[in-house]
């Protein structure tokens, strides 16, 4: 019954509903000592927080962290840490003509299946909204691995429909991802994705695409096989991203077009190292990560709600129609990118904490 937890040594509890009073999150086995502001956890909540990117829903949320526990004179303490977002901007009386609907590919229909009672008010648990606990324990991780290793993790959108950018996994950088209105570093490619979800804007409608996402500088060694191996836990805690539909590591579903020879990763020396001389296996083998860069792709599909007339059923058994009411993405991928960057940090930071386990 823990299905809101993650982790094993570096653990994330996340709280909350979309139209509740606050969404939050408590990290808990973070070490002490790991040097961390309220403004370094701010970046990333702001560039997860509605509004911030084209076709996102024009609910206005600052997103402002206040942080309740567990970092003091600017470090941790080693004690749980707190944080909360308050919820300022809902509507909840626009959900109040489909409080009765299973809404096509929402999680009404399932979680009333679950639990017997639903939170209809913009999706309730399952809003993209919880994704707020994620970014804001994932900025925790992320300060941990800069300190212990130097790790840099950077995500983008890498495909909006179909119009994909070209990114080059080894060079990309923060700065030229936010460069971007829709966090594509490809700027050919930006303005491209920016008409597509224009296009489907103004008919109603929504858009999937894909966010890749590369970790530079983790330690060779992570991962804890058979059944916690680095790629497992990755897809566990990417999938759990609402809207995620499909993940892919290193070359992916593109592998099954390669022959062994092709797609083998040969051993090298590299200025007094042991690495690879491609990376077909997007840095990790056998569920253990080898020290070259870690390469993840997520897909997402379109936002459920669309401004369109669509049927479905009641919950008494009837066929109605309906149009989709609220404020919501056209396209949830600029946004994601915080949230696939956050649940990366995650992973490494209990992995790295794991392998602690077993000494120098």
């Amino acid at each position: 019954m823990a299905g809101s937890v993650f982790g094993t040594v570096f653990r994330l509890s996340t709280w909350g509903e979309s139209h509740g009073a606050a969404v939050g999150c408590v990290v808990d086995g973070c070490p002490p000592g790991v040097p961390i502001t309220p403004q370094y956890i701010q970046a990333d909540m702001d560039r997860r927080r509605p509004g911030s990117t084209p076709g996102s829903t024009p609910r206005k949320e600052a997103d402002q962290v206040e942080i309740l526990s567990g970092i003091f004179e600017g470090v941790t303490t080693g004690t749980p840490i707190s944080m909360l977002v308050h919820n300022e901007d809902q509507r909840s009386k626009d959900y109040n003509e489909m409080k009765d609907l299973y809404r096509p590919s929402h999680a009404d229909f399932t979680y009333r299946q679950k639990y017997g009672v639903y939170d209809y008010r913009g999706g309730g648990r399952a809003s993209y909204r919880e994704a707020v606990g994620r970014v804001a324990g994932g900025a925790v991780a992320r300060r941990l691995l800069e300190e212990r290793c130097q790790t840099e993790i950077v995500g983008y959108v890498l495909q909006v429909g179909n119009v994909r950018g070209e990114v080059d996994t080894a060079a990309v950088t923060r700065a030229t991802v936010d460069a971007s209105e829709v966090r594509c570093p490809d700027l050919q490619a930006t303005e491209q994705m920016k008409a597509a979800i224009q296009e489907v804007a103004k008919a109603g409608d929504s858009i999937g695409g894909v966010v890749e996402v590369v970790a530079r500088g983790v330690l060779a060694g992570l991962g804890e096989p058979v059944f916690d191996k680095l790629t497992a836990d990755f897809a566990k805690a990417l999938m759990s991203i609402p809207a995620a539909r499909a993940f892919e590591v290193g070359s992916g579903f593109s592998s099954v077009f390669m022959r062994g020879s092709q797609h083998n990763d040969p051993f090298v020396m590299k200025a007094g190292r042991v690495g690879t001389s491609s990376n077909n296996s997007g840095g990790i083998q056998g569920g253990i990560s080898n020290g070259e860069n870690i390469v993840l792709r997520v897909a997402f599909k379109p936002v459920a709600t669309i401004a369109q007339e669509q049927t479905t059923i009641s919950t008494a058994g009837e066929q109605v129609s309906f149009r989709g009411r609220g404020r919501h993405d056209k396209s949830v991928l600029p946004r994601a990118v915080a949230s696939v960057e956050a649940m990366v940090a995650l992973v490494l930071a209990d992995h790295l904490l794991r392998q602690n386990a077993y000494g120098e």
